[in-house]
């Protein structure tokens, strides 16, 4: 049993939720995922199942796109709805919305398109020294953390009337590299305006080259008579690398863990390879080495 499913996670469950009743309905223990969510929010979580969780380090980078509901007015202490207020603008709400109708949106939001850095936020999974942030947020303590680089390719509005009345409420539509949080640019976007804001809504559409057209609910996964069907061919999960065809001979060899050389040099230094037999199957993936001029075979699949 080994494949990939694209799990439209429901509100109210963590990513560790997900994979405890993946395992629970294909009654199987190896089951991992490419990248959490936190429990509010929902949508595409890419679910690896059998072999295919060897996969995951080539699918944990991919970019991601979302949909989110900006609150103004002020900021929490999570930087999203599930915390308390920790910062007011101090504005009626007539003020309010007087302000954030008159804002200029594009210009807001090209300050952040591009290459920039990012400080991952206190209630994040991200580890220091070894402990998760947001177990130490929790204890009340506050670490320094090092910004880590971000890039937001689109940020744009979804709505042409953009302010939500009464609730002051702004829906984007953001793309953005693995690693961004979205909670972050919210609490940023509005100290920029300069009323705050916090995340109230969260729906993440795609990770990479799968998006919600390809998921299912766990509870339509549970209602099928055989759930295995629902998997997606874990070959799908590296059609993105570039592919090398190996003989029969060294299709064996690879199997082994042996490299294979070979004549062109078109790929860079530590490029993952897709390994393939002469039929087009998935044998594994390596990774170029520039001096030997070889592909070495990091995940064998066969």
């Amino acid at each position: 049993m080994d494949g990939i499913l694209i799990i439209d996670k429901p509100d109210g469950f963590t990513s560790h939720d997900v994979v405890a009743r993946v395992r629970r309905i294909l009654k199987t223990k190896r089951v991992g995922h490419t990248g959490t969510l936190d429990p509010f929010a929902t949508g595409v979580m890419v679910v690896l199942v059998g072999k295919a969780t060897r996969l995951a380090q080539f699918l944990d980078k991919d970019e991601k796109e979302y949909e989110a509901l900006l609150r103004f007015g002020f900021e929490t202490d999570t930087g999203d709805l599930t915390g308390v207020r920790s910062a007011e603008c101090g504005m009626r709400s007539e003020e309010l919305e007087a302000k954030l109708t008159s804002v200029n949106w594009n210009n807001i939001f090209g300050d952040f398109l591009g290459e920039t850095k990012q400080t991952p936020p206190m209630y994040s999974a991200k580890k220091v020294d070894g402990q998760k942030l947001y177990d130490l947020a929790r204890k009340g303590q506050t670490v320094k953390r090092e910004a880590v680089r971000i890039n937001i390719s689109k940020l744009e509005l979804m709505e042409t009337r953009p302010i939500r009345i009464p609730h002051s409420a702004l829906h984007i539509r953001v793309v953005c590299s693995a690693g961004t949080y979205i909670r972050t640019l919210a609490e940023d976007i509005g100290r920029k305006v300069g009323t705050g804001a916090h995340l109230a809504e969260l729906r993440r559409t795609r990770a990479g080259r799968f998006d919600l057209s390809r998921s299912i609910t766990l509870d339509e996964l549970e209602k099928l008579d055989d759930p295995i069907t629902a998997l997606i061919d874990m070959d799908v999960a590296v059609e993105h690398l570039p592919p090398i065809t190996l003989t029969a001979d060294r299709v064996e060899k690879t199997k082994s863990g042996l490299s294979t050389r070979i004549a062109e040099t078109k790929f860079t230094d530590s490029q993952p390879i897709r390994l393939l037999d002469e039929n087009d199957n998935l044998i594994a993936v390596g990774f170029f080495d520039v001096t030997e001029n070889s592909i070495r075979p990091k995940v064998v699949l066969v």
